[in-house]
């Protein structure tokens, strides 16, 4: 089993205190605007997140890194103002074949030289040998980001054998805090989210949360 490529990432450090009930009012590393399939125009996922007290977020829209200057240069705009606002990551959802299932893969807090990640970054999945998962984990972790696996419990293959595999490849963790209920109001669904949070903890990987928002409200899905 190869273990998280880099235990001393920032990010590595945040998410290893992450708590079921820092989402979605602390911490939110999983959500969408209408630069993929998301309802929210930049600015207004970035207004949300500010009158939420948000205190670090990472957007995530499918293959496309086009949200995340405007809401940086907003950000900024308020801290000048002297206001705070909340820490961002860069953020992908990349879609990835793990295990012969077509999976979502969080790339998280990678560094503004991300060339590796072009080819994921074009508004659609790639094809080929790329789609395979080691390469996007690869390619995340080039870029000093780190590879999460988004929703674990929401596919046709079971989360432990996954995670297993997600674990053999090096992935740096996985969402172990989700609302698989889709409630208007996010939370976590137990028991699910304690058995993939279990699971990952026996593993030794991170545990990230997010309300994977593709609707009109940062508080849900």
């Amino acid at each position: 089993m190869s273990p998280p490529r880099d235990p001393c990432h920032p990010l590595a450090t945040l998410l290893g205190q992450v708590e079921p009930d820092d989402c979605p009012t602390r911490v939110n590393f999983h959500c969408h605007t209408h630069c993929s399939d998301g309802s929210l125009a930049p600015l207004d996922l970035a207004r949300q997140a500010l009158a939420l007290g948000l205190e670090h977020l990472a957007v995530t829209d499918h293959h496309s890194l086009g949200a995340y200057e405007r809401i940086a240069d907003h950000f900024a705009e308020v801290r000048d103002q002297g206001r705070p606002a909340p820490t961002l990551w860069r953020g992908v959802e990349i879609s990835s074949l793990l295990e012969g299932c077509l999976v979502h893969v969080l790339a998280l807090g990678f560094g503004p030289d991300h060339g590796s990640l072009a080819p994921y970054l074009q508004g659609q999945a790639v094809v080929g040998a790329a789609l395979r998962a080691e390469a996007v984990v690869a390619a995340i972790q080039a870029a000093d980001g780190l590879a999460v696996l988004a929703h674990p419990a929401r596919y046709r293959i079971h989360f432990r054998r996954l995670i297993a595999a997600a674990a053999t490849l090096g992935f740096d963790g996985a969402e172990a805090w989700y609302d698989y209920d889709q409630l208007e109001h996010w939370q976590p669904t137990t028991p699910v989210c304690e058995a993939v949070a279990a699971e990952l903890r026996a593993r030794g990987l991170l545990l990230s949360c997010g309300t994977d928002t593709h609707g009109h409200s940062l508080q849900g899905r």
